[in-house]
């Protein structure tokens, strides 16, 4: 469940903007470097099926919290 509050005038929005801006590079540098060892045979090779799972699963959660931020992101620009 989601509970939607209006936020203008309760936050400053440009500050939220720029702490947004910064998570998303934070979660952007870290998929990439999940990407990066997901697509190195020889870690998919030689590492356990539940390294490279979890590896898998950890990208995952990183795309989908990078869609989330960036969802929120836009919604304050609109404010």
């Amino acid at each position: 469940m989601k509970l939607l509050i209006p936020m203008a005038g309760l936050i400053d929005k440009e500050a939220e903007m720029e702490r947004l801006g910064k998570q998303i590079e934070k979660i952007r540098k870290e998929l990439e470097r999940c990407t990066k060892k997901l697509a190195n045979p020889s870690f998919v090779e030689r590492a356990p099926e539940a390294v490279v799972q979890q590896e898998q699963k950890r990208a995952d959660d990183y795309r989908a919290s990078l869609e989330n931020l960036k969802e929120q992101l836009a919604r304050i620009s609109t404010l």
